[in-house]
C-alpha cells in the first residue's frame, strides 16, 4: 500500500527523529560512560571496569548513527547537500574524535603499562566527549538558523571558510545547548554505571547522577527562556508544484518569538518540554536514592522529549537559514521523491525491528555487574 506524498514526508520526519533518539539513547550512552572514566574511575583497573560495561555494545550502537546519516542522505538529499556544504569542518571534528574510540577500545588492552593505559583512556574520553558536545551545538545553531543560501542553480553557499565558518558556530547559545546535550547524557551514564558496577564504583556515580540530572534541567530551562528572545520562521507558501525552483521559490517570513509558534498554536504541545523536565528530574531523584532502573527509564524519557522539544520548535523547518529565509529547508521541499520514500519506508519496517531485537538480545546476553575482580579482560 502506497502512502500519499504529504503523509510520507511527515512519516520520514518522525522516523529520522526516531533514529536520532535511538542514537542518543545507545551511542550517546557509551560515549557518556567513556567521558566519565576519570571522574568515576580511581585508577586504570576501575576505568577498565567502566569500559567493560559498554565495550560489547559500542560498535553495534554505531549502527544508529550510520543509519540516521544514511536516512538523511536518502530522504532529505537537499539537507545532506546543504549541511555538508558549510558544516564539513564541524563534521570532520566529530569524525576525527570518533576515530579515536575504536583505536582506544582495541589498543588499550594490549599492553599492561600505566602510561599506555592512561593515554588510551584519555583518547577514549576526548573521542567521546567531543561528539556529545558538538551534536548539542548543532541543535543550538539550527534553532538560531544557519548562515547559508542557495543560488539560482540551487548550489549551496555559506558565509566564511574554515575557522571563519567554524568559530561562529561556537556561539554562547549553541554552547549552552551543547552543555544540555552533555549533561543529559552524563545523567544516563551515571545511572548506567550504578546499574552495571559494584557498590564502591556505583556509589560515586550515584551522587553524580543527581548533580548531572538537576544541572540538565537548569540548563534546559535557561536555553528555553533564551530561545524565546529569538526570531523564528513562518512558512507562508510553498513554490508551485511545477516550479523549477522548488527549494528557493517558497515564501518564508521571520517572526518574533517564532520558535514558540507551534506551542502557541497547539497548547497541548507544552507537554513535550514538560515531559523532558519531568523525566530528567525523576532520573536525578531516583539516581540519588540508588534506584538505577527507574532512573534509567526516566532518563530515556527526558532525553527523548528534550530532542522532541527542539523538533517541535523547528517544524516544519529542518534547516532554517538566517541569511536568506527563502533558502530554508523544510520537510515539504527537501525530501526525495514519493517512490523513494515509499521504498525506504518498507525497508525500515523490515530491518529496524531486526536491529532493535538484536540490540535487546545483546544487552540481555551481556548483562551483569562488573568489578575489578571479574574484569580481567573486556575482549
Amino acid at each position: 500500500m502506497l502512502f500519499d506524498y504529504d503523509t510520507l514526508q511527515v512519516i520520514w520526519w518522525v522516523l529520522i527523529g526516531v533514529l536520532l533518539v535511538g542514537f542518543s539513547l545507545t551511542n550517546g550512552l557509551d560515549m557518556a560512560v567513556s567521558s566519565l572514566l576519570f571522574v568515576v574511575g580511581k585508577d586504570s583497573k576501575e576505568r577498565k571496569v567502566l569500559i567493560s560495561t559498554i565495550v560489547p555494545h559500542w560498535d553495534g550502537n554505531q549502527v544508529w548513527l550510520i543509519t540516521a546519516g544514511g536516512a538523511i542522505f536518502a530522504a532529505w538529499p537537499e539537507v545532506y547537500a546543504a549541511s555538508f556544504s558549510g558544516l564539513y569542518w564541524a563534521m570532520l571534528l566529530v569524525l576525527f574524535a570518533i576515530w579515536l574510540r575504536p583505536l582506544a577500545f582495541d589498543y588499550r588492552n594490549h599492553y599492561e603499562d600505566e602510561k599506555w593505559l592512561k593515554r588510551w583512556d584519555i583518547a577514549l574520553t576526548v573521542g567521546s566527549f567531543v561528539p556529545m558536545l558538538v551534536f548539542g551545538v548543532a541543535f543550538g545553531n539550527l534553532l538560531q538558523g544557519l548562515p547559508f543560501w542557495a543560488d539560482e542553480n540551487v548550489r549551496w553557499h555559506y558565509e566564511g571558510y574554515f575557522l571563519t565558518a567554524l568559530l561562529p558556530l561556537l556561539n554562547p547559545f549553541a554552547i549552552l545547548c551543547g552543555l544540555v546535550s552533555v549533561f543529559m547524557l552524563l545523567t544516563q551514564a551515571a545511572l548506567w554505571i550504578q546499574l552495571r558496577t559494584v557498590a564502591e564504583i556505583g556509589d560515586r556515580a550515584k551522587k553524580l547522577s543527581y548533580i548531572f540530572g538537576m544541572t540538565t534541567v537548569g540548563l534546559f530551562l535557561v536555553a528555553g527562556l533564551w530561545s524565546f528572545t529569538f526570531d523564528g520562521w513562518n512558512l507562508v507558501s510553498l513554490a508551485p508544484a511545477d516550479s523549477f525552483h522548488q527549494v528557493t521559490g517558497k515564501t518564508v517570513e521571520v517572526v518574533k518569538h517564532g520558535l514558540f509558534d507551534n506551542y502557541f498554536s497547539y497548547p497541548f504541545l507544552i507537554a513535550v518540554p514538560a515531559l523532558a523536565i519531568f523525566g530528567m528530574v525523576q532520573a536525578a531523584l531516583n539516581g540519588k536514592v540508588g534506584n538505577a532502573v527507574k532512573g534509567m527509564i526516566y532518563a530515556c524519557v527526558g532525553i527523548t522529549f528534550t530532542i522532541c522539544t527542539a523538533a517541535v520548535a523547528l517544524f516544519p523547518f529542518v534547516m532554517p537559514s538566517s541569511k536568506d529565509p527563502a533558502s530554508s529547508l523544510t520537510i515539504w521541499d527537501a525530501t526525495s521523491s514519493q517512490y523513494t520514500l515509499n521504498v525506504m519506508l518498507y525497508t525500515v519496517i523490515i530491518f529496524v525491528p531486526i536491529a532493535l531485537a538484536y540490540t535487546v538480545w545483546a544487552y540481555a546476553k551481556m548483562w551483569g555487574k562488573a568489578s575489578v575482580d571479574n574484569t580481567s579482560s573486556y575482549h
